[in-house]
């Protein structure tokens, strides 16, 4: 694959699905808890302007799957059936001006990230349902002792009876925990595998296992374009042919294949001429 850079300066990025959490040696021989990130392929399916959608992006897909809606077909033009389409703004005027050399088809992959770069995952947390305040909002709870039967991780009081006759919003209280959207900032890449489409992070990121998350960060995005093998294909197997032909072997092979017939004629020949000689040399010296 061949890689080039566009001059997006500021902003670099991919979707990724999260793995598993595991452990790298860094170069001391210590242990580093890291998060394991398959970023495979993205395809850039859509370039936003100010102009035309009134604000600047750049639209990735990411993921198979077997059947798109037909509106996304048609959205792709046969770029393949991904599995979820993500928007990465660009809130400098100056990096969208210059997203004119990124067009629709071009791959992203995880070398646009280096070892040691500095990025932000966004990802959505693990839902956990209904909680109360004390596990939702880290509450202690009431004291057990001393008369609080059956109070140990109430909330308590919820604000006055008679002044606001009601309950301010933003009030901490039980209700829908996780299955939110969570951003970790300043997680350090440890390792890059290329090969795999694989991302190592430093610490934990955000969501459950095959869950998406959004990597991105500071520094030059670079674009990878898989070259045409089908054009290569007929240039290798023209010099496979002329390697074979040249071989002294086989030529000589060819040539002993070529002048076998012929040899085989001189051959009869020669033993039809020679048996009659033979036949007369008998009759004569049976005479004597």
């Amino acid at each position: 694959m061949r890689q080039y850079q566009i001059f997006l300066n500021r902003m670099k990025f991919i979707l990724g699905k999260k793995v598993e959490m595991t452990q790298k040696y860094d170069e001391h021989g210590q242990v580093v808890p890291v998060t394991k990130i398959f970023a495979g392929p993205n395809i850039i399916t859509q370039v936003k302007n100010s102009n035309k959608d009134k604000y600047q992006a750049v639209q990735v897909g990411f993921g198979a799957r077997r059947k798109m809606p037909k509106p996304q077909v048609g959205h792709t033009k046969k770029l393949g059936n991904f599995l979820y389409f993500r928007e990465f703004n660009l809130k400098n005027d100056a990096d969208a001006e210059k997203t004119k050399a990124v067009k629709v088809g071009d791959t992203i992959t995880v070398n646009t990230f280096a070892k040691g770069d500095v990025v932000q995952v966004t990802g959505v947390s693990k839902g956990k349902g209904f909680q109360g305040v004390v596990k939702r909002w880290g509450f202690h709870g009431s004291p057990a002792s001393h008369g609080h039967k059956d109070q140990l991780r109430m909330p308590g009081s919820i604000g006055a009876s008679s002044d606001p006759s009601r309950v301010f919003k933003g009030k901490k209280m039980p209700g829908r925990m996780g299955a939110a959207q969570v951003t970790v900032k300043n997680l350090e890449i440890i390792d890059i595998d290329p090969e795999h489409d694989y991302l190592f992070i430093k610490g934990a990121v955000p969501g459950a296992r095959n869950g998406l998350v959004l990597i991105s960060g500071n520094g030059t995005l670079s674009i990878g374009i898989k070259e045409d093998q089908s054009q290569e294909m007929p240039a290798e197997s023209k010099k496979d042919e002329s390697q074979v032909t040249t071989r002294p072997e086989e030529s000589a092979n060819s040539s002993a294949k070529e002048s076998t017939p012929e040899d085989k004629k001189e051959n009869t020949d020669v033993k039809v001429e020679a048996k009659p000689e033979e036949k007369k040399n008998d009759t004569e010296e049976d005479k004597k």
